[in-house]
């Protein structure tokens, strides 16, 4: 009897010990200040929270850099890590604001839209809770690798059906977290709803021209390498994927579907005047025929189990490679933008034009890798 009691104990102190260990480091990443740097050409920041107060406060509330020339123009908003677990599109934020210089018009860049789903990662995928960069000064920053959901303690319960509030749509009650599900928003509604409402409310107050969507698919995901775009958007969308595919970067084209709410093509073009767009570009580390999810992988994109998928003839993107580094999904969205902003040019007035420069093109990205563009 008195083995079996110590045996016990042995057991309570060892769970202790793990739930510590487990719970210091959730909590340290749940307060973790990420390492965004304001570029030198930013001239305003503010927070979201401006076009919701609600967000005040909270975990929904994140920074949102502003970009404007000396010369009026036409405006965009750009939007990273509406998905958490989709790091190219927050990485891409952030090098746009801490590079890009605008001469004409506005750019609004908000690197973590969702913030809330950095500060945790989705459970039993075992992923990595950080990413490293190491700039050309060899310093190394640190980014969060997050969920691709609200964090379920900003947010709970989830119900058994989320129903979409501005048009009756049913889906899964776990999709009440995610915000590419929650457009355009409740003012007073879920923290994912206000989010959503403060971005729809931000678009209109401002008179936002363009809105570009920063995604990421798991490579056997139909929709990859992709633009898609709200109906008011074709022409834009369809001139800047022709121009992508002269350089050589493959990217497709598809239609908002007019039946699925919730999504930022979707509603953004529905209940704003914004040209609104969305991009997916492939990342393994997302995937479900993915092996051991690391750092390593969310950097590189190496994983044999898409190699022989590929080989198969399963995937959607071009893995003959063998890798889908972050520096190639990070430089498409940022030759995506560029693109998208000498389509809108082409298709304005001469009082609305975007005039910007200093963001890395595609080669250069290749070439130097993130970090190099980290100040």
């Amino acid at each position: 009897m008195k083995k079996t009691y110590m045996r016990a104990a042995v057991i309570l102190v060892c769970a202790a010990l793990v739930g510590g260990i487990a719970g210091y480091s959730f909590y340290k990443k749940r307060h973790f200040k990420e390492d965004i740097v304001q570029g030198e050409n930013v001239t305003e920041v503010f927070n979201l929270s401006r076009y919701n107060p609600n967000l005040e406060g909270t975990a929904g509330d994140t920074e949102v850099y502003v970009l404007k020339g000396e010369k009026e123009g036409g405006s965009l908003v750009v939007l990273g890590s509406t998905h958490a677990n989709e790091p190219a599109g927050h990485m891409a934020g952030i090098v746009l604001e801490e590079n890009a210089k605008v001469n004409a018009g506005t750019i609004y860049v908000i690197p973590s839209i969702n913030h809330s789903a950095l500060t945790h990662n989705d459970a039993l995928d075992g992923s990595p809770q950080y990413m490293h960069f190491t700039t050309q000064s060899g310093e190394t920053r640190t980014f969060q690798y997050g969920s691709r959901a609200t964090n379920p303690i900003d947010q709970w319960p989830d119900p058994d059906i989320y129903t979409h509030k501005s048009s009756g749509q049913t889906l899964s009650g776990s999709e009440t977290r995610n915000l590419n599900r929650c457009y355009p928003g409740v003012e007073n509604g879920t923290l994912s709803e206000e989010v959503a409402y403060a971005v729809t409310n931000m678009i209109n107050t401002l008179g936002i021209d363009m809105e570009i969507d920063l995604h990421e698919s798991s490579p056997e995901y139909a929709v990859n390498n992709a633009t898609v775009a709200h109906e008011r958007a074709m022409t834009i969308a369809s001139e800047g994927v022709l121009d992508l595919q002269l350089e050589g970067i493959q990217m497709s084209l598809e239609p908002s579907p007019v039946t699925l709410h919730g999504l930022t093509h979707r509603e953004l073009g529905d209940y704003t005047h914004t040209y609104a767009l969305l991009m997916e570009t492939g990342n393994p580390s997302q995937g479900r025929l993915r092996g051991r999810t690391d750092e390593e992988l969310v950097l590189t994109g190496k994983d044999p189990c898409y190699v022989i998928a590929n080989d198969l003839g399963l995937l959607y993107v071009d893995y003959s490679s063998g890798e889908f580094p972050i520096e190639l999904r990070v430089g498409r969205h940022l030759a995506g933008i560029s693109a998208y902003i000498d389509a809108y040019n082409n298709n304005s007035d001469a009082d609305k034009q975007i005039d910007v420069e200093g963001i890395p093109a595609y080669d250069e990205m290749l070439s130097n890798g993130v970090g190099y563009y980290l100040k």
